[in-house]
């Protein structure tokens, strides 16, 4: 834990070591404005609590699989004034969606490969007529041999 006097002033390293990031990542994160540009103390990046509650932000949202564009909608895709509840539940909701629907394509994948894994061709062109044979596999053939 940091104490509020050294967190006034901290270097990009400091920063870096305490999210376990590099300095690169902080300096993209300020390039695409998801991070303010800090104050400059004989040219060099000095950082305050508010670079640090951000970044617990920024982590956080990677954490849960956010991209930095949804980041950067959680911090500016909303009406100022809105409040982080909502922020939060409004993309927490897509992103939910978003994964029950990945988890459905991760299913359909894992039971076609145990289907695959039985294969008793000598070739594959054998294994391609037998899949032609079935019908030409699209993403709804797919789903329904899957069930």
């Amino acid at each position: 834990m940091l104490n509020s006097r050294v967190a006034e002033n901290l270097t990009i390293s400091d920063v870096a070591r305490v999210f376990g990031l590099r300095t690169s990542a902080i300096r993209y994160y300020e390039q695409i404005g998801i991070l303010p540009a800090p104050m400059r103390m004989n040219g060099q990046r000095r950082y305050d609590n508010s670079a640090l509650y951000r970044l617990a932000v920024v982590q956080r949202a990677r954490e849960t699989g956010f991209t930095l564009e949804e980041i950067r909608e959680l911090f500016f895709g909303f009406p100022p004034g809105t409040r982080p509840p909502k922020r939060w539940h409004q993309l927490s909701q897509r992103k939910i969606a978003e994964l029950r629907e990945r988890m459905k394509r991760l299913k359909l994948m894992e039971t076609l490969l145990k289907r695959v894994e039985e294969c008793r061709c000598d070739a594959l062109d054998q294994c391609g007529e037998k899949l032609l044979r079935q019908g030409a596999p699209n993403s709804e053939s797919l789903r329904k041999q899957a069930i």
